[in-house]
């Protein structure tokens, strides 16, 4: 059968073309918007997940933050107390400098009085060498000084407390080699144990008396002879150090004697401040 191509016909095709493109158009449209939104909703999520990550990275380096602040009041502290220990080491290293420095001066001290004193009993050996040869006289060398061993006979007469001839000529000869040294001179009276008696006990009572008297009369002496008094020391022992026995004539003649020692100088101590007085209470003025 031959379709026939009527005016209706041929209306309701020119009616339906146009809605037919319509409704392809509009699924275009509308694909292309699911795309760009799919697009979007991917871009957000990247983003979202870049976010999380630069927030997760923000509180990583805020703690990291923290710990080197901590690490560096730590590095602090650390340093302070260098510079404490580093401070206290200087003082000490200059309080030993220092002290160091006084102990070279001391056994520099020490070296010059060692060789006075060697200088001293040399000239002392050699200017009393009759006397020294004779045991009359012994001249030791000590620690710190020189010790002279002068017999009762070499001085004085039996029971006098008085120099004879003899012996001011032997303590001329001391007198001059002691003005060498700075050291203190010590003298000291010794007796034998033999009591004294008869009209002698009048002046010397007891042994104290007579060794005092000897030793006395050796430090006025010395004294005469220039020596400082400041240096010079008198001691009385009497019978009580004796060197040998008491009951021979030999020993009792050792113990008669006048010893002689040089010793260093003693340094006084310091004196003590004196503690501070209060101020008198201030006079109220009169009414």
């Amino acid at each position: 059968m031959k379709r026939c191509d009527t005016p209706w016909r041929r209306l309701a095709s020119a009616t339906l073309l146009p809605l037919g493109l319509a409704a392809c158009v509009s699924r275009g449209a509308y694909q292309e918007v699911e795309g760009q939104r799919d697009a979007l909703s991917l871009e957000k999520k990247t983003l979202e997940e870049r976010v999380e990550l630069l927030e997760a990275s923000n509180e990583s380096l805020g703690a990291e933050r923290v710990q080197i602040i901590d690490e560096m009041e730590t590095l602090r502290e650390a340093q302070a107390a260098l510079d404490r220990d580093v401070a206290g080491l200087r003082a000490a290293k200059a309080e030993l400098s220092d002290s160091l420095q006084a102990r070279e001066a001391e056994l520099a001290t020490r070296r010059q009085e060692v060789e006075q004193l060697r200088g001293t009993y040399e000239g002392l050996v050699s200017d009393l060498e009759s006397e020294v040869a004779a045991g009359q006289i012994e001249i030791s060398q000590l620690r710190h000084g020189l010790q002279l061993n002068l017999t009762q006979d070499v001085l004085f007469a039996s029971g006098s407390s008085e120099l004879n001839e003899a012996g001011r000529s032997v303590l001329r000869k001391v007198a001059q080699r002691l003005q060498e040294v700075p050291h203190q001179i010590e003298v000291r009276g010794h007796t034998d144990s033999v009591p004294i008696r008869g009209a002698l006990a009048a002046r010397y009572p007891s042994n104290w008396e007579l060794a005092g008297a000897r030793a006395s009369g050796v430090v006025r002496f010395l004294a005469e002879r220039k020596i400082d008094p400041k240096r010079l020391i008198s001691v009385s022992h009497g019978e009580y150090e004796p060197i040998a026995p008491n009951d021979t004539p030999e020993g009792r003649q050792k113990n008669r004697r006048i010893e002689i020692t040089l010793e260093p100088i003693r340094p006084e101590p310091a004196d003590a401040t004196p503690p501070a007085q209060p101020a008198p209470p201030e006079a109220s003025a009169a009414p």
